[in-house]
């Protein structure tokens, strides 16, 4: 099973919609800005975080980018 069958899938458990392609994107962009700016764990409950405070994807990663340490943003 790839990752959009299993995210459908699970969606489906939890009673809610699997994200859309670009809502995907965003998230897989929130974690690793998480990931990058500090450790890979930080990657998931980033977007868990995200999630329970009730942020869009794309309001989340902006978010995320305003905490990454001085002088990350200059690579992108």
């Amino acid at each position: 099973m790839n990752a959009s069958g299993w995210l459908g899938a699970y969606a489906r458990e939890l009673g809610t919609d699997a994200p859309t392609p670009d809502e995907f994107k965003t998230l897989l962009d929130l974690a690793a800005e998480a990931a990058h700016s500090s450790e890979r764990v930080a990657a998931p409950v980033a977007c868990w975080l995200a999630a329970r405070a009730g942020r869009s994807p794309d309001d989340a990663l902006e978010l995320a980018r305003a905490v990454a340490p001085s002088g990350e943003e200059a690579g992108r």
